[in-house]
């Protein structure tokens, strides 16, 4: 795990291209505090700083083969780099370094562009090929790790994440409307648009090529599921039989994602998806392991009883971080710094303090159970759904709805509400039943409500722009033949997991902190199993992750494995509202603040900040637009008024 940076063209900057890559890589220390280096070459700038986990002595970047004529800078891991090592020395190369860089160097020596089909890994990296002057860049499939690019003055300029861009000269941070839109919509920009207008993201699954002739983005990978009307290619196949192949494949993602020179820990929230990565590491090695969480004040939110019944069934070395609402509101402003874009939720701060926690206790690497409620149906979502179609067959129906309490069981707020009122939120009429997106409309119904906030001016730079419209866009041609839950699978698989989840709460949180996250249950070989699984086994009337939890059965606590989903959550806008709130949050939702900032109605939001200190619980409109506010006046501060240095992080307070 590091942190890349380069350009490919002449910088017309008066900044000296040593400098200027200098620069950039001291932008982004924090993914790689072990080393950096750079190094300037005819017609482009390469910059790296490395965390060193694999061959921690000869995997110095940037890299070259024997000849100089091909140069690679690389984040992340190649989890199967021994494998396809072997594979390649059968073939005749050599190696003068045991790091899975030097295979990515040598696989595309031999295969060109097409290298990137034959890694499994979390991955963004840059190759320069001086004989075709051809630069390639290229981001993992599932999106675990960033990549931005821009270009200006003719010159193309890259880098891991977004503030790196930033020490650029003429390159400004100005905050996209349009993304702001998005985020207020679906919880994050639509790739390749990010928050910052004219810096665009590498979509997951993609290569970038850029030659003095020009540049081409292809798609080399597209999560995939069978038509809904046919068999499927698991239609004669058992529960049984793909429960234990499931299994197979889930301890094999597991076991290469231990392949590490340092210690490699383990988060462990008290829910199924941890717990049952954990279980995995502890079949496959002997080795004492130490795991991480994250507790809270409040019941509402609070694992800590489930998180302890897994450390005495599986006997690890535990360490907990309780997090309080001043700590989040604490450490907001770095946490918004880190994003790099404006959020709608807290949660990504308590991860942001136990990544510094892991770090404290000496730890580089862990693992975490991040991708099983995509990739296996878990999510109340796919429930909702399922009941909403099931409840729109009859419309007049006044027993289905009471379904409806069955969803959501950790929402007091939605529970409470009358039936009337449930069956009318979750669309129980079903007049959208063809949208593409119907699914998540309910969602992105209530997200849009913190729209209502925005200022006149940004409604009318956007005027009747609709992201739904753009998402529905980007559907795969296939979409409308799948299953309604692969359907919706792909709407959390392809847009939420990379766009908020493994970026706001993923590998932004970590490498904040120096520390790499692995992610086993998005192995693309378990992740292309799991959608050919057929919808029912995924899930079985209302029981989530069925398959999955049949698969690994033996290994976990009964009361861990038949546990109902609770997702992970943090306190929100009353993190905000309390009377001992840093001074910030008054200085930032002033009238003042928010009219230089230019994004919102500061009338609207003096009434909700009113209205969030009046009421100690809030509906959750008015909670995403609490936090979405200060979090994009946040970003402004970092960013658009360039606020100075990255402040190194307070450290979490940690209990043994």
């Amino acid at each position: 795990m590091c942190g890349i940076a380069g350009y490919l063209g002449t910088p017309v900057t008066p900044v000296p291209k040593a400098k200027l890559l200098e620069g950039m890589v001291g932008a982004i220390a924090h993914r790689g505090p072990d080393a950096r280096a750079t190094r300037v070459l005819p017609g482009v700038g390469l910059g790296h700083a490395r965390l060193s986990i694999i061959d921690i002595a000869g995997g110095a970047q940037p890299m070259a083969s024997a000849d100089e004529s091909i140069w690679l800078i690389f984040n992340g891991e190649i989890f199967n780099h021994i494998e396809l090592r072997q594979e390649l020395e059968q073939r005749g190369h050599a190696f003068r370094t045991s790091s899975d860089t030097e295979v990515i160097l040598n696989l595309y020596r031999e295969k060109g562009l097409d290298c990137v089909d034959d890694l499994n890994g979390d991955f963004s990296f840059a190759i320069w090929d001086a004989p075709k002057k051809r630069l390639m860049i290229a981001r993992d499939r599932m999106g675990v790790r960033p990549l931005f690019y821009t270009e200006r003055n003719g010159c193309l300029y890259f880098a891991s994440e977004v503030k790196a861009l930033l020490q650029v000269p003429g390159i400004e941070a100005e905050l996209d409307p349009f993304a702001l839109d998005q985020i207020f919509t679906v919880w994050f920009p639509l790739a390749p648009r990010t928050a910052f207008k004219g810096i665009h993201e590498l979509p997951p699954g993609h290569v970038l090529t850029a030659t003095p002739d020009g540049m081409n983005i292809r798609r080399y990978w597209q999560l995939d599921y069978p038509d809904a009307d046919g068999d499927g290619p698991f239609a004669d196949r058992s529960e049984a039989d793909l429960a234990e192949e499931l299994r197979a494949l889930l301890f094999d993602a597991t076991r290469i994602r231990l392949r590490s020179d340092v210690p490699v820990g383990a988060y462990l929230s008290g829910g199924l998806d941890s717990s049952i990565i954990t279980a995995a590491i502890k079949q496959i090695t002997p080795e004492a392991l130490r795991t991480f969480s994250v507790t809270f004040e409040s019941g509402e939110f609070d694992e800590r009883e489930q998180q302890q019944e897994m450390v005495a069934a599986l006997k690890t070395r535990h360490e907990e971080l309780m997090c309080t609402q001043s700590d989040i509101a604490d450490a907001f402003p770095l946490v918004i710094r880190h994003t790099e874009a404006p959020v709608l939720r807290t949660a990504p701060a308590p991860l942001f303090g136990l990544s510094g926690l892991v770090r404290m206790a000496g730890f580089k690497v862990v693992l975490t159970g991040e991708g099983a409620d995509e990739v296996f149906a878990g999510y109340d979502i796919f429930k909702e759904a399922k009941l909403r179609r099931f409840c729109a067959r009859q419309p007049e129906s006044r027993f289905r709805p009471l379904l409806y309490r069955r969803l959501y069981p950790y929402l007091p707020q939605l529970q409470n509400q009358s039936q009337a009122s449930l069956a009318a939120f979750f669309s129980a009429g079903g007049n959208a039943l063809d949208d593409p997106l119907y699914s998540h409309l309910p969602r992105f119904r209530t997200t849009s409500g913190t729209k209502l906030f925005l200022s006149h001016e940004v409604r009318r730079e956007l005027g009747d722009y609709d992201a739904l419209a753009e998402m529905r866009d980007r559907l795969p041609d296939d979409f409308r033949r799948w299953h309604p839950l692969s359907q919706s699978q792909y709407l959390e698989a392809a847009f939420l997991l990379p766009g908020y989840i493994l970026s706001s709460q993923g590998d932004r949180m970590s490498m904040a902190h120096s520390v790499e996250g692995r992610y086993p249950f998005l192995d693309h070989r378990l992740v292309e199993f799991a959608a050919r699984i057929p919808p029912q086994m995924k899930l079985r009337a209302l029981r989530e992750k069925h398959i999955l939890r049949k698969a690994v059965e033996d290994i976990l606590p009964q009361s861990i494995s038949n546990r109902p989903k609770q997702p992970y959550r943090a306190p929100d806008s009353q993190c905000f509202t309390a009377a001992a709130a840093p001074a910030y949050v008054e200085e930032r939702l002033s009238r003042t603040a928010i009219e230089e900032g230019g994004y919102f109605d500061a009338g609207a939001v003096e009434k909700l900040l009113a209205k969030c200190r009046k009421r100690p619980t809030v509906g959750t409109r008015d909670n995403m637009a609490m936090v979405g506010i200060i979090s994009t006046q946040l970003w402004h501060q970092a960013f658009a008024e360039k606020a100075g240095t990255e402040r190194p992080s307070a450290e979490p307070r940690a209990v043994a």
